[in-house]
């Protein structure tokens, strides 16, 4: 065994593995540790809801800060964007089964009521 092999040996074998577990909460919590992503997803907790509603719940949050957080959390499969054919088209926002998955700690802190 050259040194070269025995030294990738002993570093792979010193790094931790990380369980699935630890890292789907870490995962969640970098998410909701956000500005916003908790009280975007409290806004949606009773239901589908427009850019300008979810904006009136989340103060403090600039619309393009909130369009990168809704797309965000889009992105991590919380939330759906629906638009209707119907004028006027304006896109509505809904959780999704995780999204509302993720209302029950929420709710445990006190941030769903």
């Amino acid at each position: 065994m050259s040194l070269v092999t025995l030294e990738n040996t002993m570093t792979d074998s010193l790094e931790p593995e990380v369980p699935p577990l630890i890292e789907a909460l870490a995962r969640a919590f970098a998410l909701l540790g956000k500005p916003g992503n908790g009280l975007v997803l409290t806004a949606l907790a009773k239901g589908p809801a427009g850019f300008a509603e979810v904006r009136k719940q989340v103060p403090g949050i600039s619309d393009r800060m909130l369009a990168e957080r809704i797309r965000e959390l889009a992105d991590a499969g919380l939330v759906v964007r629906t638009e209707h054919d119907a004028p006027p088209a304006l896109p509505q926002y809904a959780l999704t089964g995780h999204g509302n998955a993720f209302l029950f700690p929420l709710v445990s802190l006190g941030g769903v009521g």
